[in-house]
């Protein structure tokens, strides 16, 4: 069973687990649908601003059920603004915000808290409670919505979920101070997913990371995100992520959502803001990485030996 797991009716239907009246708190007890919906985030003329300057002005955005969506923008354009606006950490002067078909904006108070239950959030560096271990931290959204499970059972849910975040399971028992940059942010990414999640938010999660720790978290997200059937709303500045794992991509700038697509076609839009970063000396780097990738899973053939040969002469000419 996953507890957070409802209609858009909010009523329980048929086929909970055996056992499931065990936990004697009966908000554990119901067993719900998934949304099936095709957007389970919808923005709508969004406007944020602090004081004289204006962040969003008019926003829209449609998220797709199930997909990896990248959001990119310049610095002060307001992705995180954004992300904690859907999240309802922070209230918008306009604008309608729907997650998995409820108003988050206008909506009654009480559905909104049914919905929160549904989503994980990893912040910019983890964002642990430096006083408690991993196993607590992942244990705090369990003890928030859930309060009547058994602290055995909690336990072992925590234990789980830091080893599904890629960390060894004596992880669970170290401190924030004890653990890496890396070790950090997986942590964090096991106390999003201690919900069992719909939606899984990322604010730079390979940011600070070297580039073999960065590939193996995308790895991560992508591995997830097929396993759980997640759709993820991954803010990041990293090329290669953008390239690798994202479905589409939304690009911030002018105060709105100007476009999303797919990289190669987000390529081809003459936007100055889109040409300098998808086409400058990084994004070039990070498109002619991805060639190389894909064409050394095709070593077998000549045609990708001497291609390969060509790009690395190429990248050897630039450096």
């Amino acid at each position: 069973m996953t507890p957070d797991e409802h209609t858009d009716e909010g009523k329980p239907i048929e086929g909970a687990p055996d056992g499931a009246e065990a936990f004697g708190d009966p908000d554990i007890n119901r067993h719900y649908e998934r949304y099936r919906g095709e957007y389970p985030i919808v923005v709508e003329g969004l406007t944020n601003s602090f004081g004289e300057q204006v962040i969003h002005q008019d926003l829209s955005l449609k998220v797709r059920r199930g997909e990896i969506l990248g959001v990119v923008g310049g610095s002060g354009t307001g992705k995180s603004v954004l992300m904690r606006s859907i999240i309802g950490l922070q209230t918008p002067d306009e604008g309608h915000i729907e997650v998995f078909g409820r108003s988050l904006t206008d909506g009654d108070p009480e559905e909104v808290v049914g919905v929160r239950n549904r989503w994980g959030v990893l912040f910019q560096g983890g964002a642990l409670f430096s006083t408690l271990t991993v196993g607590e931290n992942v244990e705090v959204p369990l003890k928030q919505f859930y309060p009547g499970i058994e602290s055995a059972l909690m336990h072992e849910i925590a234990r789980y979920k830091v080893m599904l975040s890629g960390l060894p399971e004596e992880a669970v028992s170290k401190y924030p101070s004890e653990l890496s940059g890396g070790m950090k942010k997986r942590a964090g990414l096991a106390r999003a997913l201690a919900l069992d999640p719909e939606l899984l938010f990322l604010d730079e999660p390979t940011a600070g990371l070297d580039p073999i720790g960065a590939a193996a978290f995308d790895r991560l997200t992508k591995e997830l995100q097929a396993t759980l059937g997640l759709t993820v709303f991954l803010i990041t500045h990293d090329l290669d992520t953008l390239h690798e794992i994202c479905d589409r991509v939304a690009v911030l700038a002018d105060h709105k959502v100007i476009a999303v697509d797919t990289v190669p076609n987000l390529m081809k839009l003459d936007h100055p803001w889109i040409q300098e970063y998808f086409n400058g000396p990084r994004g070039r780097a990070a498109l002619t990485a991805q060639a190389l990738d894909e064409l050394r899973k095709h070593m077998d053939k000549p045609v990708a030996v001497n291609a390969i040969k060509a790009l690395d002469n190429d990248a050897g000419r630039k450096a």
